[in-house]
């Protein structure tokens, strides 16, 4: 055997060693990316449970809420912000207000004891209570997604592979900035 032919077949080890190399970097990025999708996916799957759900929440009150009308108005705008949102970050901002709307709500029944002892609404405020802790949860599992994919963005030798086929960094869901603020906490003596 000659020295060319053994040179030869080290190259093409090599490369074809390389090739199934880039491929499995390739390969372990469209994985995790589909796995953000997924979880994506599970999220809303939840929001649109609770966006069906709002619209007879919202029926329930305006009976019994008459002087709250902005309240209502607030959750209804923010259920339309989450219906027109397109990306990601959009639907992020939207979701973010709709539960900030949603809590508003909820506060304001605190001066309603018949809506709170209504049946419908209390079955309906448990149902989106309950969807909310989902959400939260499915939230934990897209934000753990999204971090290891960008981890992975960002580790060599898979930036070569991630920049070569453009996979793009993605978005962590985030509360926004006046959530991370103290609550203040006010007792009044009577």
């Amino acid at each position: 055997m000659s020295v060319a032919w053994i040179v030869l077949g080290v190259l093409v080890f090599i490369i074809v060693a390389l090739v199934l190399y880039v491929i499995t970097i390739y390969n372990g990025f469209v994985a995790l990316k589909n796995n953000i999708e997924r979880n994506w996916s599970n999220i809303d799957v939840l929001l649109k449970q609770r966006y069906d759900e709002l619209p007879k929440l919202i029926k329930v009150c305006e009976g019994y809420m008459q002087h709250e009308q902005k309240t209502l108005e607030a959750v209804i705008k923010a259920r339309s912000m989450v219906n027109q949102a397109g990306s990601d970050e959009q639907k992020m901002q939207a979701q973010n207000m709709l539960t900030d709307t949603l809590k508003s709500l909820f506060m304001v029944v605190e001066k309603y004891p018949d809506l709170k002892a209504d049946k419908s609404f209390q079955q309906l405020g448990y149902r989106i209570t309950e969807l909310e802790d989902q959400i939260a949860d499915r939230r934990e599992f897209l934000n753990e997604s999204v971090n290891i994919y960008n981890i992975r963005l960002e580790q060599f030798p898979d930036v070569i592979i991630a920049r070569l086929f453009n996979f793009a960094k993605r978005t962590l869901w985030q509360i926004d900035p006046e959530h991370r603020q103290d609550v203040k906490v006010e007792f009044k003596h009577t």
